[in-house]
C-alpha cells in the first residue's frame, strides 16, 4: 500500500508542476485577461500580448523549468556519489567558479568601455550563460584533477571541492569589492539568481544539456545506485568505480555549470529538492530521480512566481525566495531525518 501510495504522490506531482508553468504563464506584474493570454497560447492574441507572453513571460518560465531541473539533479547526483547529505554544485567548485568567470568577464568589459555613459547597456550579457558555464566547468574539472591525483574518493572530492570553491569565491569578491560604482548592477543581479529578462537564447543553451542528462541518466541508473557504497562494496557488484564516479561527476557539474550560467547559482536548489524528494518518494530509490526532476522544476517556476508577485516591477529575485523557503524546509527535513 505504501508503494503504491508514494506512485500516487508522483502522478499528483506532474499535474501539479503543469499548474504552476501555467500560474507563471498567466500571472505576472502586467495583468492580463485569462482569455487574452489563452488567446496568445492558441496563436491569436494580439500584437502587445503576444509580446509579454511570447517573448517575456514563456522564455522566462521555460528556462526556471530548465534550470531547476538541472540544480536539482546535480544536487540528487553529488549526494548520492559523495555521501553527503549537504552536497550541492556548490561543493565542486561549480556556482564559484561560474560567479568569478562572469564577474572577470563584466569587469574586463566595463574597462573596455570606461568612457561610455551607456556601458550598461553595451555590456555584452548575451554571453553570460556561456562564460558562466566555461567557468563552472572549470572549476569542476580542476576540483576532479586535484582530486584524482590523490586517489578519488567522496570525501577527497569535497575537501577539494570546498577549498577550490573558497578560493573562487573569495577572488571573484575581490574583483567586486575592488569594482565599485553603480556599475555592479548586473553582476550581483546575477549573483543573487533571476530570472529577469531571460529570453529563447536562455532556453536554447540550456536544451542540450538538458537532453544529454536527461538521455544518460537511465544508463547510469545502476552505478548511480552502486556509488552510494563505499568503493570495496561498489567493485563487489562489478561497478568500475573510478569510471562511473567521474562519469556521474562530469554530468553533475555540466547540469550545474550549465544553469548557473544562464540563471545565476541558486544554492538551496540543489540542496533542499534532493532532499524533499527523498521524503516524498519513501522507499522507493527509483521514484526520486523523476520526483527530483518536476520538484526542481517546480519550485523554481513557483520561486519566480511569487518573487514577481510580491515584489512588483522591482522583483524579488529567485535565489532570494528559494532561500528563504528553502531554509527552513530543508532544517524541518533534516530534523526529521534524524530524529527517524
Amino acid at each position: 500500500m505504501t508503494l503504491i501510495r508514494n506512485e500516487w504522490r508522483l502522478l499528483v506531482l506532474g499535474p501539479t508542476l503543469l499548474l504552476i508553468v501555467l500560474a507563471a504563464i498567466f500571472l505576472g506584474v502586467v495583468n492580463m485577461p485569462p482569455a487574452e493570454v489563452l488567446n496568445v497560447l492558441l496563436g491569436y492574441g494580439s500584437m502587445d500580448a503576444s509580446l509579454i507572453i511570447g517573448d517575456i513571460r514563456m522564455p522566462r518560465v521555460l528556462t526556471g523549468v530548465l534550470a531547476g531541473i538541472h540544480f536539482a539533479l546535480a544536487g540528487l547526483l553529488l549526494q548520492t556519489i559523495t555521501r553527503n547529505p549537504l552536497a550541492d554544485p556548490s561543493i565542486m567548485g561549480v556556482s564559484q567558479g561560474a560567479t568569478l568567470a562572469v564577474t572577470i568577464f563584466l569587469f574586463l568589459t566595463v574597462y573596455m568601455f570606461n568612457n561610455d555613459p551607456n556601458i550598461l547597456y553595451r555590456l555584452p550579457v548575451q554571453w553570460l550563460p556561456l562564460v558562466g558555464c566555461v567557468g563552472g566547468g572549470a572549476a569542476g574539472a580542476g576540483v576532479y584533477f586535484l582530486a584524482f591525483r590523490h586517489g578519488l574518493s567522496p570525501l577527497r572530492v569535497t575537501l577539494c571541492g570546498i577549498a577550490v570553491g573558497a578560493v573562487l569565491h573569495a577572488a571573484a569578491m575581490g574583483v567586486i569589492s575592488g569594482w565599485g560604482t553603480a556599475r555592479l548592477e548586473i553582476v550581483m543581479q546575477w549573483l543573487s539568481g533571476s530570472l529577469y529578462a531571460r529570453s529563447w537564447d536562455h532556453v536554447l543553451f540550456l536544451v542540450p544539456f538538458t537532453l544529454l542528462g536527461l538521455v544518460a541518466l537511465p544508463f547510469m541508473t545502476r552505478p548511480i545506485g552502486l556509488l552510494r557504497f563505499e568503493e570495496d562494496v561498489a567493485r563487489s557488484f562489478g561497478l568500475a568505480y573510478r569510471r562511473q564516479f567521474s562519469l556521474v561527476l562530469l554530468l553533475a557539474c555540466g547540469l550545474a555549470a550549465s544553469a548557473a550560467g544562464a540563471v545565476g547559482p541558486l544554492i538551496f536548489v540543489g540542496l533542499v529538492v534532493p532532499h524533499l524528494a527523498r521524503f516524498i518518494a519513501g522507499p522507493r530509490t527509483s521514484l526520486i530521480m523523476p520526483m527530483t526532476i518536476i520538484l526542481g522544476a517546480g519550485l523554481v517556476t513557483l520561486g519566480d512566481l511569487i518573487g514577481r508577485l510580491v515584489g512588483g516591477p522591482e522583483e524579488i529575485p529567485i535565489g532570494v525566495v528559494t532561500a528563504i523557503g528553502g531554509a527552513p524546509v530543508l532544517l524541518a527535513l533534516l530534523r526529521r531525518t534524524v530524529r527517524g
